[in-house]
């Protein structure tokens, strides 16, 4: 890793640059998939399975059997670590619930705001080096509270064609009504143009690669909406001495492990905790499955030491990370402080894997320092507010004059005389 002491402010920027390609190396790219699945539909999404994913398939489309089959052959521990997970986070969701808001804003005017669900959405979930079903339990079970009618999933099959099968299970479990065996940027521009097998969907949810994030991003160009521009996954951990070595490594390579371009940062006032910690996920390293994997991302990442809190929480906002771990004697200064960040995760014994998995909270993030503008994906997210009004005669009374004074200052006469006929009929009555 790379250890950075007391950096200049005017360093920042270029010290956490994320390790990305920029939108315009692969915008190309996903422009001519997206052309040629718009005019081809099924046949390009085939052709660039083939290319993508190495595997022709007679449909895309996953059975019903395929899914009882899967549900037999998934461990059951599997099974009830998922449903812990998933009764955690419809608590959490489901608390997230409002009710409608109603206010007379002047005697005989009546405003209400009511939340209604999207329609379709369409959920994307990475496959690749691993299946990320703990995403279905985050997507598709705000999308159930919500009352999204249609819930629409893509993941990209293996090799062999199959989709693992703790996949299927959630996706089953959770409520999502059809399952598609596609990937990439084939599946983005699928869900957004509809063809002949997959449905258009109204807005598109899940994180991806820097692929899937460009995809996402055209896919507004052409009326559909997405959660957020939500690329490769990232952490920030900011410690002092009364931080566990160890516990800090683990969670620095939690994250280095999701992919060769994430991005993990130290930043700490204690010079011995960063020492101890690059000591420390060396030896951790050793034991990985993915060491291949974590080591790319691990020499992309920094430990960055400042002197104090305050130059620290600075850096912080300024990088706006997508996971933010607190572990330090003054954590109040830091919770209470942060602007920035997508979760934020507090004490020893709160490791980001938490929110991955079972505690409750939404692990789909706003990554590339999108948490400065963006929320993580919420209850909200699968839901639309829609404003309502009812006007009695009292009412337009009493607003009636300022609005005619007020389109007629804007020299829109149709407006004005919306509300003079109105009010010329009630001095009739």
């Amino acid at each position: 890793m790379n250890i950075i002491y007391n950096p200049a402010p005017s360093d920042w920027q270029e010290i956490l640059m994320r390790p990305t390609q920029t939108v315009e190396d692969i915008e190309a790219t996903v422009t001519d998939i997206f052309k040629e699945v718009k005019s081809k539909g099924d046949t390009a999404v085939a052709k660039y399975t083939a290319i993508f994913d190495g595997i022709t398939l007679n449909t895309t489309v996953v059975s019903a059997q395929e899914i009882e089959a899967a549900t037999a052959t998934l461990d059951q521990d599997v099974k009830d670590a998922i449903q812990l997970a998933k009764s955690n986070i419809e608590k959490f969701h489901q608390a997230q619930k409002t009710e409608r808001v109603l206010v007379e804003t002047t005697p005989g005017v009546s405003c209400w705001q009511e939340k209604r669900p999207i329609q379709k959405v369409g959920l994307y979930i990475p496959g690749g080096t691993a299946p990320l079903f703990s995403t279905i339990l985050m997507l598709a079970v705000p999308a159930k509270i919500a009352g999204c009618k249609e819930i629409v999933l893509c993941t990209p099959p293996s090799k062999d064609g199959s989709i693992h099968p703790a996949i299927l299970y959630t996706a089953q479990i959770c409520g999502v009504t059809k399952i598609y065996k596609v990937g990439g940027i084939q599946a983005i521009a699928a869900m957004t143009f509809g063809t002949d097998t997959i449905p258009q969907v109204y807005k598109i949810f899940g994180p991806g690669n820097q692929f899937v994030t460009v995809a996402k991003q055209l896919a507004t160009n052409y009326g559909v909406a997405i959660d957020m521009p939500a690329g490769p996954s990232e952490l920030l951990v900011v410690a002092d001495d009364t931080a566990d070595a160890a516990f800090v490594a683990s969670d620095l390579l939690s994250q280095a492990e999701h992919g060769t371009d994430s991005q993990v940062i130290l930043v700490s006032t204690s010079r011995d905790l960063i020492t101890n910690v690059e000591k420390e996920i060396q030896v951790q390293m050793g034991t990985l499955s993915r060491k291949r994997i974590a080591q790319k991302a691990i020499d992309n990442s920094k430990l960055i030491y400042v002197e104090d809190d305050a130059t620290a929480l600075a850096l912080i906002d300024e990088y706006g990370p997508e996971h933010f771990i607190v572990c330090v004697a003054n954590e109040d200064f830091y919770v209470n402080g942060i602007q920035n960040a997508g979760s934020v995760f507090i004490g020893n014994y709160t490791p980001e894997s938490a929110g991955d998995y079972a505690s409750g909270t939404n692990h789909t993030l706003p990554t590339n320092g999108y948490a400065k503008q963006y929320s993580g994906v919420n209850l909200d997210s699968f839901l639309k507010s829609m404003t309502f009004q009812k006007i009695t005669k009292e009412g337009i009374k009493n607003i009636g004059n300022a609005i005619e004074i007020m389109a007629t200052a804007e020299g829109l006469d149709a407006h004005k005389n919306a509300v003079t006929l109105r009010l010329e009929a009630l001095k009739q009555e």
